[in-house]
């Protein structure tokens, strides 16, 4: 009885008003209600998750289905009207559906190496595995119903999205992204030409390999320093081989200067031989001159 009493108070209520306010009314009403049937959002809450790099690890509890797709991409547009209809039912049966913007989230898209568009991977407490089946929300929803997963291997440790492999993967998409925003702002907004573009990065990578190059060198020999330097005789024997190349180099200076003493020595006589000579301690050059004027005569005698 009373939805019947209230009805009749709606329509006496409706009645008494003025013509005018009725018609506003009832276009009001109208206009509120196709509102509502061409934006199914405000009525009802969306199901569907979006992942990023920043929320990523809350797909390591619980069950999950994540699509991964690009907005370019046609059989991504294809999929969505159907992914939409499935996250819908994500509630029901307890498991959450989710979504990846790969041009948003480059890191993501290294994390899991996704080569194709759309790719959808289903997830079980930090166990991944990819689906291949049919993007029907029928079969969707068999394969979550009927565990279908059960029955496809799942991702290796090495290769999953947690493991050092997968966290270098998604930090060099990452560092690719930044280098390509980097290359558009040189060209978009300083007017730098591309081969001018391409001079710059080809010069930083230069000097980043030279940098990186020197600090592996210098870990190298810290963490695996040299035999010989580690030998507890080295620097014994170092310095006694020191000490043996300056004996050495005394012994051949000593010989050196034994030679010298030589060649004096023998100066030294042919003077004596020179002065014994010449009479009365004539110089060499007049004892000389008067062999050779002694020659001389004894060729004209002749």
């Amino acid at each position: 009885m009373a939805p019947l009493l209230d009805h009749k108070i709606g329509v006496v209520v409706l009645s008494s008003l003025p013509w005018r306010s009725r018609s506003n009314l009832l276009t009001c009403s109208l206009l509120l209600l196709i509102y509502l049937t061409s934006h199914p959002a405000l009525a009802k809450p969306s199901s569907l998750k979006e992942i990023t790099d920043g929320n990523w690890e809350d797909i390591l509890a619980g069950e999950w289905m994540i699509e991964f797709f690009a907005p370019w991409c046609p059989a991504c547009q294809q999929l969505q009207p159907v992914w939409n209809e499935f996250a819908d039912w994500g509630e029901d049966m307890g498991v959450n559906i989710a979504k990846v913007d790969v041009t948003e989230q480059p890191g993501l898209s290294g994390r899991f190496i996704i080569t194709s568009l759309p790719t959808i991977y289903h997830s079980k407490d930090g166990v991944f595995r990819r689906y291949q089946g049919a993007r029907t929300k029928d079969d969707l929803l068999s394969f979550i119903d009927e565990k279908k997963w059960q029955g496809i291997e799942p991702v290796s440790s090495w290769f999953g999205p947690s493991s050092f492999m997968m966290n270098t993967m998604s930090a060099l998409f990452k560092l690719s992204m930044f280098i390509r925003r980097c290359h558009n702002y040189l060209i978009e907004h300083l007017g730098i030409p591309v081969w001018g573009s391409y001079v710059i990065f080809g010069l930083a990578t230069l000097f980043s390999g030279l940098v990186l190059g020197l600090i592996l060198v210098f870990i190298a020999d810290f963490v695996f320093p040299s035999r010989r330097f580690n030998s507890p005789n080295y620097y014994q024997k170092k310095q006694t081989m020191e000490q043996a190349r300056l004996i050495q180099q005394l012994e051949e200076e000593q010989e050196a200067d034994g030679e010298e003493d030589d060649e004096d020595d023998e100066d030294g006589e042919q003077e004596d031989v020179w002065r014994t000579a010449s009479p009365e301690g004539c110089p060499e050059e007049v004892l000389r001159k008067r062999v050779v004027g002694n020659r001389e005569d004894q060729d004209e005698d002749s």
